[in-house]
């Protein structure tokens, strides 16, 4: 794949800074950026939770249908909510996507292509930008970007942990605390998160808040905490039909930590979103408490999906639904007149501009993410037609690097190397097993696509 040299550049602090400042002087109103009008500002722009877990595919979610999974609390924020049915990542890969929930930017810009790249100083947060304009700040959880921890600007709180590779352990995981190592203290670290992350919402202030809260969960090892353990043991898994038991240990899948019986992972993977989804209940609960949950703006997501069999794969990165849909869920009450569920599609970059407008603040010129706050107020107001997938290689992992394009009907992929193209209708074939390429009609499609893709490569956004 080959990205016009414009594309390479990012936005360096100074621009991004630059931008907001001349906003600020252009009339968006000063007094949201004076600590000494702090008061009314926060009484406009909202409190900030994003909670962002690890491998939650899209329809693992009770509120989803599933057929044994238990969401509670992620079903309560639903229904409070919008739950955002076509969510997809640009990058279905950990670090990737975090670089690019945090910066709006594909990897190809914020430089993080795969598990392997480094995350660049010059990248510019939305973490940032807020504290720039007078929030207060946090990262809680795992980072898990090559290059080590970093001092982020912007962040008052920064928690995160390096054991595992940056992967964190879920049990007694020790902790890097700005700067300084920590032991946990609690014994499940999904746990231990969520009180630090209450330690922060619940602190005296006078200024809106903003808090990442990235869990390891439910990456494997997939381990639920010890009450919780055994509670789908014996229930019908109902997996694709081309699952084995052994099929993570096969096709070069040993990487993917899924040696072992899949019916077992599975059932430890499923066990390990209930207990996140409990904590998801705990942070409801507080803010409830606080008086604060029609000012606070609650976003769920997934970093990527995960394949649980399908097209014989126990996996993320490739191109198909089960990888690159996420849940995305979206509560706040000051804007969102009426809960439901919206159709049109987003994508991660997205995520970066929203916030940024729900705070009254300039979007940047390089954020590549298109804001979908008219749909938090509209069903009908127009969402993405097609965007951008790209996949960069990511050793030792034996996946081809690859784009695609996604419409809202259509999926057209091309590989680097030797493997063919493929092509899908989503719409009569929505578990992607037929390949139109070959065929006349998928002949015709192609003609369509390819030129299509084409030009997101060159333009992306």
């Amino acid at each position: 794949m080959t990205i016009p040299k414009g594309k390479a550049q990012r936005l360096t602090r100074r621009d991004a800074l630059k931008t907001l400042g001349a906003a600020t002087a252009a009339g968006l109103g000063s007094a949201c950026f004076s600590r000494r009008a702090h008061g009314a500002a926060t009484a406009r722009r909202p409190n900030i939770l994003f909670i962002l877990t690890d491998d939650h595919r899209w329809d693992h979610l009770g509120f989803c249908g599933h057929p044994f999974l238990q969401t509670p609390h992620l079903d309560r924020l639903a229904a409070e909510g919008l739950n955002f049915a076509n969510a997809f990542v640009v990058t279905s890969l950990c670090s990737p996507s975090r670089a690019t929930f945090l910066t709006g930017m594909y990897a190809h810009r914020h430089g993080v292509k795969n598990n392997l790249t480094p995350w660049q100083d010059s990248n510019v947060t939305f973490l940032e930008l807020l504290k720039d304009a007078g929030y207060d700040t946090a990262f809680i959880g795992k980072w898990h970007m090559p290059g080590g921890l970093p001092d982020p600007r912007g962040v008052d709180l920064f928690v995160s942990f390096t054991a595992q590779g940056g992967q964190g352990q879920y049990f007694n995981c020790p902790l890097v605390v700005n700067g300084k190592e920590e032991p946990s203290r609690k014994a499940y670290l999904t746990e231990e998160l969520t009180d630090r992350t209450l330690e922060f919402l619940q602190a005296k202030r006078d200024r809106p808040f903003c808090i990442f809260l990235a869990h390891k969960a439910a990456h494997h090892q997939f381990l639920p905490p010890p009450d919780l353990a055994g509670m789908y043991d014996g229930v019908p898994l109902n997996l694709p039909k081309e699952t084995d038991l052994w099929i993570g240990s096969t096709n070069g899948m040993m990487f993917e930590g899924t040696l072992g019986p899949i019916s077992w992972l599975y059932r430890n993977y499923c066990e390990t979103l209930t207990a996140t989804d409990r904590e998801v209940g705990r942070l409801l609960d507080a803010l409830d408490e606080m008086g604060v949950a029609d000012d606070t703006l609650v976003v769920y997501a997934g970093d990527n999906g995960f394949f649980w069999g399908e097209h014989r794969l126990v996996d993320k990165r490739w191109a198909y639904e089960e990888s690159i849909r996420i849940p995305f869920i979206v509560r706040y009450p000051r804007r969102i007149p009426k809960a439901g569920t919206r159709e049109q599609m987003i994508i991660n970059p997205d995520l970066a501009p929203t916030l940024l407008e729900l705070a009254g603040l300039p979007i940047p010129e390089n954020i590549e993410g298109r804001s979908f706050v008219p749909l938090l107020g509209s069903a009908t107001a127009p969402g993405r037609d097609a965007w951008l997938y790209e996949y960069f290689r990511d050793y030792p992992y034996n996946v081809p690097q690859h784009d695609a394009v996604r419409t809202r009907t259509h999926k057209y992929i091309e590989y680097e190397g030797r493997r063919p193209a493929e092509l899908y209708d989503l719409v009569n074939d929505p578990k992607e097993k037929t390949n139109l390429i070959g065929t006349d009609q998928g002949a015709a499609l192609r003609n369509t696509l390819k030129p299509r893709l084409d030009e997101l490569r060159a333009g992306t956004g």
